[in-house]
Order: C-alpha cells, then structure tokens, then sequence
C-alpha cells in the first residue's frame, strides 16, 4: 500500500481522489510451491478490477483506496483461517462530488469485485434517486425504499443526488426514507451495501438529518473534478474507441473551450466527463451532415472530426 486509510474521529475513512528467469536443471523440474501456483488466481478478482480501473482517467487515489479494501477483506479472511478473530465492518459508502466524476461507473466495478470476493452475493446494481424512494402518502415511502432494498440484497444501492430526500424539512415523507435507510443498513448491513452519492456540500448537510446516519458510512470518498489535460484524455479515449480522431485545429479549439467552460460555469455547473461525451456525440453528428453534404466518403475524412464539427456551449 502506499499510505494507511486515514481514520477520522468519527470512524469514517475519507480518501481524497485526484521475473526475472532462472535456469532450471534439465533432469527434473520441481513443482513450484504451493503458495506461489495459487498466488495468480487468488488475486484474479483484484487484478481484473484494477484492469477496468486502469482504464479510467485519473481517479489515483479510488484505485488505492479498492486495493485497501480488498488487502482488508482478504486478510481478514486468512485470520479467520488461522482461528483469529476477524471484523465484519460494513462496507457502506459515501461518494462526494459534482457530476461526471465517475461516482456510478466506480459503484458498479466495487460491485463486481465483492461478487468475486464473495462479499455480495450477486453483485448487482440498483440506481436509485429520490422519485424511486419517496411515496404520495403516509406509509406508502417506508413501503417504496424497502421494496427496493428487497431488490438490492446481494448487490448495491446506489443512490444519487441523495441529498434531496431531505430538502423537504420534517412533515416531507423524504424523512421517512431516510429512517428506512438507517434501519435497513444495520439490520441487513451484510447482505447488501448502500452507496449515497451527490454534491459534497449538500452531502455534508444531509448526514447532519439523522444522527445515525454518519457513523453508517464506514467509507467516505471524494471525487474531484477532471484537469482540462484529464478531460482531453477522456476525449480522447472515446473518439479512439468510435474510431474517430481530432483534427489539429480540432483538438486545440477543444482544449481552449473546457479552460473557459470550466472556469466560467464554476464547480457545481460544469458535468465533468458527461459534458465530454455530449460534445463528441453531438459533433460526429455533425460532421455527419457535413460530409453528406460534402460528398466526401473516403476513409480519412470519415474519421477526423474538424473545428467546425465540434458543438459547443458557448455556441
């Protein structure tokens, strides 16, 4: 690991994001200990999830932050084997951060890998924001939020903009949710894992709604908006993989709107890798129309995507 977990006051653990060969006699060819064969395929899970996170732009500290979990949960196990005694901590987070960070792609990998681990017994993920949550009349939200915890069990919860169960003050049957949350949580703390997620500062105040909201969340992560270098690389990445790629001027005329979007829509305005992905797919439909109109099929034109196809805001 590179650094311990940093433990708060209040138990919760904020992360902060931004063979060599040998020769071998020819007579006889020793089998390899055992605890080296099975080393690879105990490991599988971690190493095919950290494949998945390579993949991402950024997010270093995440990366860190599932490899800790996962060293916690293996060793745990192994004290389990030897007859010590071993913590059944649950693993219910909060993700911190505005949109487009990654906040639900990152929920579905840590998904996956508990399924391997043998943590959830499915894996699955269930998105859920406040409609899915909050009923019409008295009974009917307790009815709604256990219904979807029912369909939760073995996998995670994932609720976004989670804040907004509580904007609507006492008499709002968002409470209600929110009490079926907390008494769910802990009598079912191991059969599914519950992920809050929204703006850091509303997330701060809707911790403060029910005192037992806070010390539930073991895990409290923090997903920062991307570098105009971190969001060309997104870019990037998605033309490479529709098989497109940026003209010079393109490329350039990008980079300089992300510096002014950014700093002119501020840190709750701006949606991060989802502003990214609406550019490049607005833009090949409009270098489409342009080469339809062009006339112009040949192989290298219907791969770049030039300054005058790139849709942009302040457009």
């Amino acid at each position: 690991m590179d650094r311990p977990i940093r433990m708060n006051n209040n138990g919760q653990i904020s992360i902060v994001l931004n063979s060599q060969k040998r020769e071998l006699p020819t007579k006889e060819i020793p089998e390899p200990p055992v605890s080296v064969k099975t080393m690879a395929t105990e490991h599988e899970a971690l190493k095919e999830i950290e494949d998945e996170l390579e993949a991402l732009v950024g997010m270093e500290e995440m990366k860190r932050m599932i490899k800790e979990i996962y060293a916690w949960i293996y060793i745990n196990k192994k004290r389990e084997e030897k007859g010590l005694k071993a913590g059944r901590q649950a693993l219910h987070m909060m993700f911190k951060g505005n949109p487009g960070t990654g906040k639900t792609t990152v929920a579905r990998l840590i998904g996956k890998l508990f399924h391997k681990m043998n943590v959830l017994s499915k894996g699955h993920l269930i998105e859920a924001e406040r409609a899915d949550l909050v009923g019409e009349y008295i009974g009917h939200t307790a009815q709604k939020t256990r219904d979807l915890i029912k369909k939760a069990i073995g996998g995670i919860l994932f609720i976004d903009e989670a804040y907004s169960l509580g904007r609507g003050g006492e008499k709002d049957f968002g409470k209600e949710a929110i009490d079926t949350l907390v008494k769910h949580m802990e009598d079912k703390q191991h059969e599914f894992i519950l992920i809050l997620a929204g703006y850091s500062r509303e997330m701060e105040y809707f911790l403060s709604l029910n005192p037992g909201l806070h010390s539930r969340f073991p895990l409290v992560v923090d997903f920062p908006d991307y570098t105009v270098n971190q969001l060309m690389e997104i870019a990037k990445r998605m033309l490479d993989e529709k098989e497109y790629s940026f003209s010079h001027e393109a490329e350039k005329k990008l980079r300089e709107h992300l510096s002014w979007v950014k700093s002119s829509l501020g840190p709750t305005g701006f949606s991060n890798g989802r502003y990214i992905r609406n550019v490049i797919e607005k833009s090949i439909r409009t270098q489409s129309m342009r080469l339809l109109l062009q006339n112009q099929y040949d192989r290298y034109e219907l791969m770049m995507l030039r300054s005058n196809d790139l849709v942009l805001d302040e457009e």
